[in-house]
């Protein structure tokens, strides 16, 4: 079986998420998806999403392309996810280009998946605070 491995946030879930999922179940049997979690987007990434992690985690874990998720709690834990996961390989969108390529070290190939275009949760919510 080949196991695949993503990360987001995935907060205010659209189109691109969805497809960025579709895309990474094409390359294997199973995915696993790691979800950033609160505190880590809080303390981490200086940011704080509208939806909570349980949240998210929930309606991703809901999507068919998706067997199992898992919180990411740090940067440093993708190694680590991919020998306790047995990880055959490692996607993300390609706004991260060569950002990752030191995850073949531990046996992954890395795949950059390109973006979906002119969408993204930060858009959604500037778009959204406009409206209010």
């Amino acid at each position: 079986m080949k196991k695949v491995i993503t990360y987001g946030t995935f907060d205010l879930f659209h189109i691109g998420h969805l497809e960025i999922l579709r895309r990474a179940k094409e390359l294997g049997d199973y995915l696993v998806v790691a979800i950033s979690t609160d505190e880590f987007n809080k303390i981490e990434k200086d940011k704080v999403c509208t939806i909570p992690y349980s949240n998210r985690a929930a309606i991703v874990a809901a999507i068919k392309y998706v067997d199992e998720v898992i919180p990411e709690e740090g940067w440093d834990q993708k190694k680590t996810d991919i020998v306790d996961h047995s990880i055959d390989v490692f996607v993300i969108g390609d706004d991260w280009e060569g950002k990752f390529d030191f995850l073949k070290e531990v046996g992954s190939s890395v795949v950059y998946l390109p973006r979906t275009p002119e969408v993204s949760s930060t858009k959604l919510k500037k778009l959204i605070s406009k409206e209010y």
